[in-house]
């Protein structure tokens, strides 16, 4: 069954060219779809295009395929071109006339702007919260390990002194900024499209203040030519922002697989969290982590890919969208289970003892050094020059640490400046 049907029978080649994998995607939207079905349905009976007894019949239905969906029963056949039709065929199977009625004043391409909407919605909040469980997460480790010191390096080269408390607490600032991010995708989505049609609205006097109360959006897409361009847009938002905390999960796990090498042996974990090797039986392998790398820089691409297919396109719907659906709809799914094993094996670090005595940390104090002869009078050009002479001849000898008191630093990490950071990013 297809809604644009007109009895005329398509190529088969053609069909499934066009078609492609819209029943697999669709099961993701099914829920939503059904959703902004009953409020259509029920603002088509305040108007008065339906009776109220078909609102009823067609609410209680949509309830009925509403479990189905939940319960995991609900199937898209291959007799049907998308969830949209199914759900229509379903509604006239068991009401008849009534379930014709349900397509009046809207179009397909309403259905999916709707159904994408409330999905993107309500997904983005499930990865907000996410990201917050782990910024939590990361915080309580820069709390339990403040005080100890993690060699710091610019260039991969020893550098300065850091500490376990101000790489953990910076990973969860660092968040923060991706929470922003979020937000500002949260509030493009949420804006009803519905009642936009084909793009050019409707000559049926709907009421479209109801449907947006009734679907729990913030405001509705006023212009019916934008609520139709929003289709790009809003993917485009959205994978952007869900790109924004790959990127951060993604250096924070490339830390993690450096930290864990036998050359730095900063971290470990426990072995049921990594994987071994076929010929090597000592390997740790921190598979998850650079799984988690893989895996987020795929999701940074997906922004990339939003660009480039829907960049030049005008005004109005074009079937180029239908190739945004399908990873648009993976980035979402993505980052939510690599949030929720980011959070689950990052709880359960190991951090190492480390020998500051080693040969190869001899000069990581060399720049508190300068400071010292800073404090006791020489200006900071000269100072440097001296412990530069003392590197070079072999003869600097390290005063050991000192303490870094200014905010943000290793010794005063101002953790609950970051968390009320956090917290207060929920109020933009």
């Amino acid at each position: 069954m297809k809604l644009w049907d007109k009895g005329i029978s398509i190529d088969k080649k053609i069909e499934k060219f066009t078609v492609g994998n819209d029943r697999e995607l669709d099961i993701f939207l099914a829920k939503y779809d059904l959703q902004a079905s009953a409020a259509h349905a029920k603002m088509l009976g305040k108007v008065g295009l339906i009776e109220e007894d078909e609102v009823k019949q067609l609410v209680e239905e949509l309830k009925n395929l509403q479990q189905q969906v939940t319960s995991g029963t609900f199937v898209i056949e291959e007799d049907f071109e998308d969830v949209h039709s199914k759900i229509e065929f379903e509604l006239t199977k068991k009401l008849g006339e009534a379930g014709k009625k349900i397509h009046t004043a809207r179009s397909r391409n309403d259905q999916v702007l709707v159904a994408l909407q409330l999905y993107f919605k309500e997904n983005l909040q499930e990865i907000y919260g996410k990201t917050e469980e782990l910024i939590e997460i990361i915080l309580k480790l820069a709390e339990e390990h403040k005080d100890r010191v993690l060699p710091g390096y610019t260039h991969l080269q020893v550098a300065m002194p850091s500490s376990f408390g101000l790489w953990f607490s910076a990973y969860a600032e660092i968040l923060i900024d991706d929470l922003y991010q979020l937000k500002a995708a949260l509030k493009v989505v949420d804006q009803n499209p519905l009642g936009s049609a084909a793009g050019y609205g409707s000559s049926f006097p709907i009421d479209r203040d109801f449907t947006t109360k009734e679907l729990g959006f913030s405001t509705m897409k006023y212009n019916v030519v934008a609520a139709q361009m929003s289709r790009g847009k809003s993917e485009r938002a959205v994978t952007s922002a869900i790109a924004s905390v790959a990127n951060t999960l993604s250096r924070f796990a490339m830390d993690i697989c450096l930290y864990m090498s036998q050359n730095f042996s900063f971290i470990s974990f426990p072995e049921e969290l990594t994987t071994g090797s076929s010929i090597m039986p000592h390997k740790k392998n921190p598979d998850v982590f650079e799984l988690v790398r893989g895996k987020s820089n795929k999701l940074q691409s997906i922004a990339g890919e939003m660009v480039l297919v829907t960049n030049n396109l005008p005004s109005g719907y074009h079937r180029d969208f239908q190739v945004i659906k399908e990873n648009s709809i993976y980035s979402v799914e993505g980052l939510k289970e690599i949030l929720d094993v980011f959070s689950h094996s990052i709880s359960q670090v190991i951090v190492n003892k480390i020998d500051l005595e080693d040969e190869k940390y001899k000069y990581l104090f060399t720049v508190d050094s300068i400071n010292d002869l800073v404090m006791q009078g020489k200006s900071f050009r000269e100072a440097y020059q001296i412990i530069g002479e003392e590197v070079r001849n072999g003869t600097y000898k390290t005063a050991g640490q000192k303490v870094h008191s200014h905010t943000g630093s290793k010794d005063h990490l101002s953790l609950e400046e970051i968390r009320k950071k956090k917290n207060s990013a929920r109020e933009l």
